[in-house]
């Protein structure tokens, strides 16, 4: 049945402009942050970091977008009983709605492909490191996403959802940033700053867009979906009791 709601869901984001609008902003924007504001040609460097480097930031407000619909929708059009009279479970429907927003930010994803198009035509990029990094890009994707989800399931207003999921998505962001952790050096002992920033969406993804796939970095984001897709059971279950 995850299948189920993965088409009905993955279909009604085409069935509106919500997606078609995200993949075009999303597009424009990861143009102008390589080409413009990351410098591309005055590097002089045949690869995709300015991308990379600026696509954290891109998220934090466009995956939340797209997430904030998820539950909030359902709930504010009284739709949501319907779906859960079906014979199906909540953890079917969760799935379900996470990875068709999964799935269209991987199309998005995909559609930078005149990028990538774009570097093998004027050097010789690492494509090993790139896609490694397209697959860290993915992963946090989805980590962004399940917290935007779980935020979503809180509230039946959706700009209450972008909001919450921009501010926790900024925590998790903000924590491996060099300016706060050097302002904490000073009142903070190392031990407490290393695990803050081991928190870090940056840290994570910096180290695998590099081309490091390590079970750790991987593994951090795995487990932050599922931690906050099993806070999405618990308030979703918690709705349906009140």
């Amino acid at each position: 049945m995850t299948s189920v709601i993965f088409k009905r869901e993955f279909s009604s984001f085409f069935a509106t402009p919500v997606a078609y609008v995200f993949i075009l902003i999303f597009l424009i924007l990861s143009g102008v942050f390589t080409f413009y504001i990351g410098n591309f040609y005055e590097r002089g460097q045949a690869d995709l970091m300015p991308f990379f480097n600026f696509l954290p930031w891109l998220y934090l407000f466009l995956v939340p977008a797209i997430a904030m619909r998820t539950w909030s929708e359902e709930r504010k059009t009284g739709t949501i009983e319907l779906l859960m009279t079906l014979p199906i479970t909540t953890t079917q429907a969760l799935l379900g709605k996470f990875f068709a927003a999964w799935a269209v930010v991987g199309l998005s994803l995909l559609l930078t492909f005149p990028l990538w198009l774009t570097v093998n035509y004027l050097g010789e990029p690492d494509n090993g490191v790139i896609v490694a990094a397209y697959l860290a890009s993915w992963l946090m994707a989805g980590a962004f996403l399940a917290i935007g989800i779980c935020m979503s399931a809180f509230t039946k207003n959706q700009v209450v959802a972008f909001i919450l999921s921009v501010v926790v998505c900024f925590l998790f962001v903000l924590s491996g940033s060099e300016i706060l952790l050097s302002a904490l050096t000073e009142i903070l002992p190392v031990l407490l700053i290393d695990t803050i920033a081991s928190f870090s969406f940056l840290n994570h993804f910096e180290a695998m867009a590099k081309g490091v796939l390590s079970a750790k970095d991987i593994g951090y984001f795995i487990i932050l979906m599922l931690v906050w897709l099993s806070a999405s059971f618990v308030v979703i279950e918690h709705k349906k009791a009140v």
